[in-house]
């Protein structure tokens, strides 16, 4: 918390009219301040600054870029189907890059076995990549 203290402070004024200061004057608990902390809204400045842009994809987002790497990929297999014998077979596609991944794995390449455990609607966080290529695999 301590590197990301004015973002924390500016969201504790925004969203829930408290300020910082009062838990160094002993007006605010350290309890009622962590339960503040853990429930900041995804767009918070805190939660950005420390979760960087990752942050910044919800689940719709990470459905997009799947929808997009799937249509892709079903183009690279129409065109390599239906290209001239003798030509030359296009590039693959190069998947959407994820923030919580840095960069995506190849579609060849990722796993797309079964999930390890519950699924991202069983979780509370956003779903990974990995976890998305398994549900579209």
């Amino acid at each position: 918390m301590e590197e990301h203290a004015e973002a924390l402070e500016a969201d504790l004024l925004r969203y829930y009219g408290v300020d910082l200061l009062d838990w160094h004057r002993e007006a605010l608990s350290s309890r009622r301040l962590a339960v503040l902390v853990r429930h900041l809204p995804p767009d918070s400045a805190f939660v950005r600054a420390r979760e960087g842009e990752a942050a910044e994809w919800g689940l719709t987002d990470h459905l997009l870029a799947a929808v997009v790497d799937h249509l892709a990929i079903a183009n690279w297999m129409f065109a390599s189907v239906n290209r001239d014998e003798y030509a030359d077979p296009p590039d693959p596609p190069v998947p959407v890059p994820r923030p919580a991944a840095g960069t995506a794995t190849a579609p060849e390449t990722r796993d797309t076995g079964p999930p390890d455990g519950p699924g991202p609607a069983a979780t509370d966080h956003a779903p990974s990549a990995a976890e998305l290529a398994r549900f579209f695999g």
